[in-house]
């Protein structure tokens, strides 16, 4: 199985280009979810794009991965655009990754967890997950991932 990883970071994009790794970057984030999907057995695929809507869709659209990690611009600033960009794509929605994710993300972080707008949906028959751009929410969201990502492919391709 192949899981995309795409970094939404306009000031990152700026600095380093379109790298295809976290090292290329130095993206902590991305580095985070490369080294947990490596080390549950699968193969990724990481880009990094600048923030925006059509670079994100852009990115998505070009992805042959069976999954796809969003990472960054999932913030409240006039640039964090990835859930603008994604969800009005999605077939379906996966509500409670984004419920499971905020509930844990309280015992980590209290009432601030409130602000995070991660979330989950199905377009073109893969699962799209959009995650927070912080070391510690790619840690975590990642690690809710890959717990069920065979169940929700199995189920997708049923």
């Amino acid at each position: 199985m192949i899981i995309g990883v795409i970094v939404a970071s306009t000031s990152r994009f700026k600095r380093y280009g379109p790298v295809n790794s976290p090292s290329g970057a130095e993206d902590l984030s991305g580095k985070v979810i490369q080294d947990m999907i490596r080390a549950a057995g699968y193969t990724d695929h990481y880009q990094l794009v600048p923030d925006g809507i059509e670079t994100i869709r852009d990115a998505l659209g070009v992805s042959s991965a069976d999954a796809i990690i969003i990472c960054g611009g999932t913030g409240l600033t006039h640039l964090d655009l990835t859930i603008e960009a994604v969800e009005p794509l999605f077939e379906k929605t996966l509500p409670g990754f984004g419920e499971i994710f905020r509930w844990r993300s309280l015992e980590e972080v209290g009432t601030r967890a409130m602000l995070t707008r991660a979330s989950a949906g199905i377009y073109q028959g893969k699962p799209i997950f959009c995650l927070p751009g912080t070391p510690e929410a790619a840690r975590l969201g990642t690690e809710l991932i890959l717990a069920e990502i065979e169940h929700i492919i199995n189920h997708i391709r049923e």
